[in-house]
């Protein structure tokens, strides 16, 4: 966004952008009811400083893109592993108690005028438990035992395949947990019209919706990496390790 898009009133600075929320969430300004106060006015009238608050909008709403020519298949699996780690499952963690708490919010106003935000708000919740399960395993078990077979095969070490069939882990179950994972996305999806509002709608709907999309695209990209890329690399190891 630029500087001038911040000299509006803060409903439509989030609607604008609706990254613009978290900023507010965070400051105690309700984008949902100071429909008439500035940025400007809501500062001097909470005693916050305005120019602090302009720097963390700008940050908040900057577009970090990551280029499609490159090549994740050449990754060196431990890369791909701290990749996945450090970019997707910290954005999970950070993303989810965010988002459950503005669901929250969301259906103690709007319950009996959004009829579909209950059953939302049940289905974020059981997502929630789904991946934070799932990436504990990944992180403690899975990961960990995929690097240590990346080792071995890559020192050609003559106990290969006793490795393996001593601490072989079930990494085709791991498929099948992403599918349960991605069908309560599509009902998510499906409930929210693919995360689209109306352009009458309330600016907390607004702001969720996207959210909740931004949330399943990152979800996407997550188990791509994984499915087609880090866990049948990691198969194809198991395969000659037991071959040695």
């Amino acid at each position: 966004m630029l500087l001038q898009d911040f000299n509006k009133t803060i409903p439509d600075i989030v609607r604008l952008d609706y990254r613009t929320a978290d900023v507010f969430k965070k400051y105690g300004i309700n984008f949902c009811s100071d429909r008439d106060m500035y940025l400007l006015e809501i500062c001097a009238s909470k005693n916050l400083d305005y120019n602090s608050i302009l720097e963390e909008l700008a940050e908040a709403t900057k577009t970090i893109t990551i280029s499609s020519s490159l090549h994740f298949s050449e990754w060196k699996i431990s890369f791909l592993i701290d990749y996945i780690t450090n970019v997707h499952h910290e954005y999970m963690h950070m993303a989810i108690p965010s988002l459950e708490a503005s669901l929250n919010l969301f259906v103690e106003r709007r319950k009996k005028k959004h009829a579909e935000a209950n059953q939302i708000l049940i289905l974020f919740r059981e997502l929630s438990v789904l991946l934070m399960t799932h990436s504990r395993h990944e992180e403690e078990i899975i990961f960990p035992y995929i690097r240590q077979i990346e080792s071995t095969h890559r020192r050609k070490e003559t106990y290969g395949n006793l490795f393996v069939r001593t601490l072989r882990k079930p990494l085709n179950n791991i498929k099948k947990e992403h599918e349960v994972i991605m069908s309560v996305l599509k009902e998510i999806q499906s409930l929210t019209n693919n995360y689209f509002s109306q352009s009458n709608a309330s600016v907390d709907q607004l702001a969720i919706y996207n959210k909740l999309g931004e949330f399943h695209k990152d979800m996407e990209q997550h188990t791509y990496l994984e499915d087609y890329i880090l866990y049948p690399k990691a198969i194809a190891m198991e395969k000659e390790l037991l071959q040695l």
